[in-house]
């Protein structure tokens, strides 16, 4: 289901009988089946309550449901867990965190600790005067290295708390934020002939809300956000903030484009935008509150995907709204579509998407497809040559693998050459505490019938670990995300690097992407509590950004970022780029 401009005209028709008729009002009647005690007023809350039973996973006994095997050594995975938010510790899981790393055809070129926070890093890289420049940023902070030579970087510009035992350096309360910048993106802009950086504003994620069903403070504040629901676009003159331009700024409410923060509705950018500097661009987005048919807890959306034309980045305008079916309250074919989904009244699973349409090639040079990782509603493959009139091709799907998020990454940096894409969830619960997330390998050669064909190895511990099962590491235990947007050269054909937790940096040799194999690994040591709070450790590598022109994966841990070098790429370039990035013209 696919819904364009003026498809959208007719929607926000909908949206408005919709109102009359006492939905999306604060005199919506409560659920059927509230929670006991709970006043709920939000409509969409309310409609999606009264349409979904109540199926929400038990918790689970650990060495019972879950846990180790001692016949085999291996980790006995759970079926189906909530979404929890401290450990759910097992026997036979290491009583201390591990202090040893472990490498194999992988070198450390530096190390720099608290650069970033324990929770999550975007990264973007940009190259000024010969220097190259490395972005570390989230919700509430942002630092800037000036890595020329990533063996010696230094930070030129801090914003935001650093962590150390205590906790962050200084306060944050991400229910008062009122500039929530997300994921960016840099690229070129042949219009400008400069740098242009545009920024993810949207919802905050965590610290807000735990459950929508008896916080109904909390979900009146997030419809009534206090920070942009959209994105903004800067030029950049320099490296440095002071040297940037507002351009732009627009909602992803794009129903109501003039509407002031607090009433703008939807999700607003989530993630780092897909663009490259040319015409198009592709966001993750739910644009309005009827986007409401998702599971997750602490989230009220299930965003889609929005088409942006860039010609003047000064100027960008709204193209189309891709949504999939089962996305939106208040359609029955969507109602339908949900409940026929076996994740539907389980209360833990996101659905939707988190990251924008993967684009093996961009629009304007000649690119057709978009893979759109939605959650619990599969991977879906759209044609995009006409952005205004994206189409959807095919779509395929997995048996529930609940908590954690499902089909959240895609990449897609094999499919030129190999017509393969690899798409993965990522671990949410600590301790292993959920089903393994599986890197599925899926043969999208006819992109009208993508199917699902194999899976990427599960990383061991080398043998003289001490330890027989990343599960007893403690914290998080499973792939994050590989390749991210904007890196420079985007990325090596054969080779595909994954964050994975407190497994480290794995990388896969995917020559033959039906059978890949793992051909390197850094696994850190995991940071304690002479470094960190409890509350944040065992994060281990949770995202990465790989210089495929410099030969530099920098890998960021909840302490730090590492920035190494491996053979399995080539020789590191320790100094001044050849070329600048993003590439000029």
């Amino acid at each position: 289901m696919l819904r364009s401009r003026a498809a959208g005209a007719r929607k926000a028709t909908g949206i408005w009988i919709f109102a009359l008729l006492g939905f999306g009002t604060a005199a919506a009647q409560s659920p059927k089946f509230a929670p006991a005690g709970v006043n709920i007023k939000d409509a969409y809350l309310t409609e999606w309550l009264n349409l979904t039973p109540d199926l929400k996973p038990r918790d689970l006994v650990p060495g019972q449901d879950y846990g180790m095997d001692s016949a085999t050594g291996k980790f006995v995975w759970p079926k189906a867990s909530p979404e929890v938010h401290d450990g759910r510790k097992f026997p036979g899981e290491l009583k201390e965190w591990d202090k040893h790393s472990y490498a194999k055809n992988v070198d450390v070129v530096g190390f720099y600790p608290g650069v970033g926070s324990p929770f999550h890093a975007w990264a973007n890289v940009a190259d000024f005067n010969g220097h190259r420049y490395l972005y570390i940023h989230d919700r509430d902070y942002l630092r800037i290295l000036d890595t020329t030579d990533p063996r010696h970087a230094r930070t030129v510009y801090s914003k935001g708390a650093v962590w150390g035992p205590k906790g962050p350096s200084e306060p944050f309360d991400p229910n008062t934020v009122q500039d929530y910048l997300g994921g960016a993106t840099i690229a070129w802009s042949p219009v400008l002939h400069k740098l242009v950086l545009v920024a993810s504003y949207e919802i905050g994620r965590y610290g807000l809300m735990t459950d929508k069903t008896v916080q109904p403070d909390k979900v009146a504040a997030q419809r009534h956000y206090n920070s942009l629901k959209g994105f903004k676009v800067f030029a950049m003159d320099g490296p440095l903030p002071n040297q940037w331009k507002l351009l732009a700024t627009r909602t992803t409410d794009y129903q109501h484009p003039d509407a002031p923060i607090g009433q703008q509705q939807g999700s607003g950018s989530l993630d780092s935008p897909a663009y490259s500097g040319g015409k198009f661009m592709f966001l993750s987005s739910a644009p309005n509150d009827s986007y409401a048919l998702t599971e997750y807890p602490n989230y009220l959306y299930s965003p889609g995907y929005q088409a942006w034309d860039m010609s003047n980045p000064a100027d960008p305008k709204f193209l189309a709204q891709i949504s999939v079916p089962g996305q939106i309250i208040g359609n029955e074919a969507d109602e339908t579509a949900y409940l026929m989904n076996p994740r539907a009244g389980n209360r833990t699973s996101w659905m939707g998407s988190r990251m924008p349409l993967f684009l093996p090639k961009p629009v304007e040079q000649g690119g057709k497809l978009g893979f759109g990782a939605l959650g619990g509603l599969g991977l879906y493959v759209f044609d995009v040559s006409d952005p205004t009139r994206p189409r959807t091709l095919g779509h395929v799907n997995t048996p529930p693998h609940f908590a954690g998020t499902e089909f959240d990454n895609a990449d897609v940096s094999q499919y030129e050459r190999t017509g393969y894409v690899f798409a993965n969830g990522y671990p949410m619960n600590r301790d292993c505490y959920e089903p393994y997330k599986d890197i599925f390998i899926i043969d999208a050669r006819d992109p009208t019938q993508p199917k699902v064909v194999g899976r990427f190895p599960q990383p061991t511990p080398p043998a003289d670990a001490g330890f027989t099962d990343f599960c007893q590491r403690g914290g998080n235990f499973g792939p994050k995300r590989s390749n991210q947007i904007g890196q420079p050269q985007d990325w090596r054909q054969g080779i595909v690097p994954y964050a994975f937790y407190n497994a480290g940096v794995q990388i896969f040799d995917v020559t033959d992407p039906a059978h890949p194999k793992i051909t390197g690994y850094y696994v850190p040591r995991l940071a304690d509590t002479s470094e960190l709070p409890n509350y944040t450790l065992g994060k281990g590598v949770l995202a990465i950004f790989t210089e495929y022109d410099r030969n530099i994966i920098w890998a960021f841990t909840e302490n730090g970022a590492y920035a190494l070098s491996s053979s399995l790429l080539g020789p590191p370039q320790l100094g001044k780029p050849t070329h600048p990035w993003p590439a000029r013209e």
